[in-house]
């Protein structure tokens, strides 16, 4: 009854709000649009962000430079509403205590395989945990980060239940060398280093990049260092035809010193994270495509520590894994007859490892205790259609057929009503369905395991309303949205033990708010605000989050400045916590001279006593500082 009444309610607004406002102007206006609205995420293929029914929102090489941040993850916290994201320092975030490196949106969380993380469409998650490793994904890789916010199941499949983050890498757009360096250091022995190389001659390009980050943490055993590489290139082979391949490598090792309840000794993790893929696309005037191939690997050695004021010494096994991912893409996109687009794909994914105890001392010395062993499959196809109605509408399905090799099939529809109106006014509804397979850890790991789990299940409702004002230097934008979710993983009593079962439920509503408004060419300001109700709250997941911000460029200078306000974030839900805090930094450069800028960045200005998981407090005022290199 409730599900009825929110799609009443929803399709009512728009109904009416629609039809009113396009007998005021029955002429539609040609308008231009910037390249920021273009988008891939929604459809796989470059797509007008006014004809897709789903909300996006995309953070731009500019805005990631801008920041000066080596993880990208603090970005998107910031630019995008309704996202939080975890962290416990400075720097790094880590795969396990304290619910480390965990993404939410609108109340889903990441860290059970309910957000998916793409790099260039490619699902990178641990195939045998299912959740994103939040240190693997670095600044320096990505041309611009498109946040899909809600399901996007009927493209990419499980996983990308509650949306997808999909990392588009960077390219050299013009004929040329460019190298790029950048070298920082601060708060607590903190330092950061990246360098870059980019060509492009001819039909090749390639791209090559290296990093180096450490910090002593703000809590003695809080050492974080990583290091890591990437590299793409590619060759045109005709103007319709290009290939092209890439690697990345990421190695990192973190120490968790426990909460200040629990201190912990020796609790390190030594973690490698590996992608490459490959890709044929085609482009022609009225069809596009692709065929690609990716592999993901890791391998982690993780020591969980002791605490010694409770009588505990140190372990003597340490946990292991190795986990890999490979799939085949296939999809082709084309225009049937005017104001069309028909979209078809086949994925085929692979995913699956290992995990073992291996103990180091003690009689025990060199014994491996296996936890798991399994590979698993999913194949899948699925289609979009998109047509134009006249210039004031525009109508999107999408059915995917999913089927895995040890739950079953799934079937995932969506559809989506865009009505473009005058005065660059946009009105948007859609209903989605998301769904989630049982991770190999929810089957077949540790005391709670269940092979019978079968998927998750939701229905995500949403209506947007978008308007640019004063000659498109003013934008504005709201979504509300209803999620409906059900046979949820949790644990539960089930006779006499604990166990997995799909016993969960979820009812999120909410509303996320988006402003920006360039005053001139030497100020601008943008704001974003999201509130979110949960029936059954879960951790990491605020109620109200607010972000506003101004940027100042004149001559050489460049400064921004933000405040975010954080309220009703659970760090517990049983007993229930909530954490209230607001943040204040400030980031700034310099350009001396035409290859070098000098860059400043102070974060919680205020000194700001706050905690994102409980037991793990924040540090107060950190500073960094240093140089751009370009030649």
């Amino acid at each position: 009854m409730k599900r009825q009444f929110v799609i009443m309610f929803l399709v009512g607004s728009l109904m009416s709000t629609g039809i009113l406002t396009a007998q005021n102007d029955s002429a539609r206006i040609a308008r231009n649009y910037s390249i920021d609205e273009v988008v891939v995420t929604g459809t796989r293929n470059e797509t007008d962000i006014r004809h897709l029914p789903m909300t996006v929102s995309v953070i731009n090489r500019k805005q990631i430079e801008q920041a000066f941040q080596p993880s990208l993850l603090p970005i998107l916290t910031e630019q995008v509403p309704g996202l939080f994201t975890t962290a416990r320092g400075v720097m790094g975030f880590g795969v396990s205590g304290g619910a480390a490196g965990s993404i939410s949106l609108r109340g889903l969380n990441g860290g059970s395989g309910r957000l998916m993380v793409l790099i260039d469409g490619h699902p990178q998650y641990m195939g045998i945990m299912g959740h994103p490793i939040a240190d693997a994904y670095q600044s320096l890789m990505a041309d611009r980060i498109e946040v899909l916010r809600g399901p996007a199941s009927v493209l990419y499949g499980s996983n990308a239940m509650g949306g997808v983050v999909n990392i588009v890498t960077r390219k050299m757009r013009e004929d040329g060398v460019n190298t790029s360096a950048n070298i920082g250091y601060g708060s607590y022995n903190t330092l950061q280093t990246e360098v870059t190389n980019r060509v492009r001659k001819g039909r090749f390009t390639s791209i090559v990049s290296g990093s180096y980050n450490r910090t002593d943490g703000h809590r003695s055993n809080m050492e974080f260092e990583q290091y890591g590489g990437y590299a793409k290139l590619g060759y045109g082979l005709s103007k319709t035809w290009n290939v092209w391949g890439d690697i990345n490598i990421t190695h990192f090792n973190a120490s968790n010193p426990g909460s200040i309840f629990n201190p912990l000794l020796d609790a390190d993790q030594h973690i490698t994270r590996g992608m490459t893929s490959y890709a044929l696309e085609n482009h022609y005037e009225r069809t596009s495509g692709a065929l690609s191939f990716f592999y993901n690997w890791g391998r982690h050695k993780i020591n969980d520590g002791y605490n010694p004021a409770e009588g505990k010494g140190p372990l003597a096994y340490r946990f292991n894994s190795r986990d890999n991912m490979m799939g085949l893409s296939w999809y082709q996109s084309v225009q049937l007859f005017r104001g069309n687009r028909f979209t078809a794909g086949v994925d085929w994914y692979r995913f699956g490892g290992e995990a073992w105890n291996k103990f180091v001392e003690g009689t025990r010395t060199g014994e491996r205790v296996d936890i798991v062993d399994e590979i698993q499959d999913e194949v899948a196809g699925y289609i979009d259609f998109r047509q134009d109605i006249g210039q004031w509408l525009t109508f999107d399905a999408g059915l995917r057929f999913d089927h895995h090799s040890h739950v079953g099939a799934e079937w995932v529809p969506q559809v989506g009503l865009s009505f473009h109106l005058p005065a660059s006014a946009e009105i948007k509804l859609s209903a989605s369905k998301g769904f989630r397979y049982p991770l190999i850890k929810e089957m077949f790991m540790w005391g709670m395991a269940n092979a019978e789990l079968k998927p998750e299940r939701m229905w995500n409702y949403e209506l947007s309303f978008s308007r640019k004002f004063l000659q498109e230097r003013l934008s504005f934008g709201i979504n509300l949205f209803y999620i409906d979710a059900d046979n949820l993983i949790v644990p539960a009593m089930v006779g006499d033990r604990q166990m997995n079962t799909n016993t969960g439920k979820a009812e999120n509503t909410g509303f996320e708010i988006q402003a920006a408004y360039r005053i001139s060419q030497l100020w601008s300001v943008d704001a974003n605000y999201s509130y979110l109700h949960m029936e059954n709250p879960i951790v990491a997941a605020p109620e109200q989050k607010l972000y506003a911000g101004a940027i100042f460029n004149k001559g050489r200078w460049n400064v921004s400045t933000g405040v975010q306000y954080i309220a009703g974030l659970y760090k517990s839900t049983v007993p229930v916590e909530k954490e209230d805090f607001v943040l204040w930094n400030i980031r700034g450069s310099y350009r001396a001279s035409g290859w070098l800028s000098i860059w400043l960045r102070g974060e919680n200005l205020l000194a700001q006593r706050y905690e994102i998981n409980t037991g793990f407090p924040m540090p107060k005022t950190t500073f960094m500082g240093g140089v751009n290199v370009n030649f």
